[in-house]
């Protein structure tokens, strides 16, 4: 949803860039229960804007997760995630969080899509979260997606962004309906987290807690 959002490794802390406390609060529950410890970046007071000019999910978490590689010279992961809807051929996309313009504002872009959508029957779409880790300047990627449909009005008060438009398959209520711990299981970001935390427990040994 061209999310700012940079987690970098420290121990079993994983540090994590982003201005949407929405997001840290779901990536909190799905690596907590895995022991990591995640903190937000500017609790490091950093505060530098982190290049998103990428033309898809995967361009934007390689340049987060690249630029912060450098600037702190540590391995690092970032991702980005967006909905596309296949009756506007996968927008918003990339474009998910300014769908509306700017400044970003869901409630426009949730009223933009319903209206992008009046009287078509076709009403198909998925989440999708990219996932870059950087390892010594080498990028490795993990995706996850969720499939689902578009609802006509808005259903929910929990989540966030398009949230309370999708539904995913499987289910009768909308991502903003769902109590969050099943929306964690099942979520594109989740599924992308998964793969992520295999990998780190196959190929990472972080140090025990002092």
């Amino acid at each position: 949803m061209g999310s700012h959002e940079v987690v970098l490794f420290m121990r079993k802390r994983l540090l994590f860039a982003s201005a949407n406390a929405h997001k840290l609060k779901e990536i909190r529950a799905l690596l907590d229960p895995l022991g990591f410890e995640v903190v937000a970046l500017h609790d490091l007071q950093f505060f530098e804007e982190i290049p998103e000019t990428g033309d898809t999910l995967q361009e934007n978490a390689f340049l987060k997760a690249s630029f912060l590689s450098k600037e702190l010279g540590l391995d690092c992961f970032a991702d980005d995630s967006g909905l596309e809807v296949d009756a506007l051929h996968g927008a918003p996309g990339v474009h998910s969080a300014r769908y509306a313009g700017e400044p970003k504002s869901d409630q426009r872009n949730l009223e933009k899509l319903i209206q992008a959508l009046e009287g078509n029957p076709l009403r198909g779409a998925r989440f999708r979260t990219v996932i870059c880790l950087m390892e010594g300047g080498k990028p490795r990627y993990f995706e996850g997606k969720v499939e689902g449909r578009i609802i006509h009005e808005a259903r929910g008060q929990g989540g966030f962004g398009y949230d309370p438009l999708f539904v995913p398959e499987g289910h009768a209520h909308t991502f903003a309906e769902l109590p969050a711990e099943v929306k964690n299981q099942i979520s594109h970001r989740a599924r992308a987290v998964q793969g992520l935390v295999q990998y780190l427990k196959q190929h990472q040994s972080p140090p025990a807690e002092q």
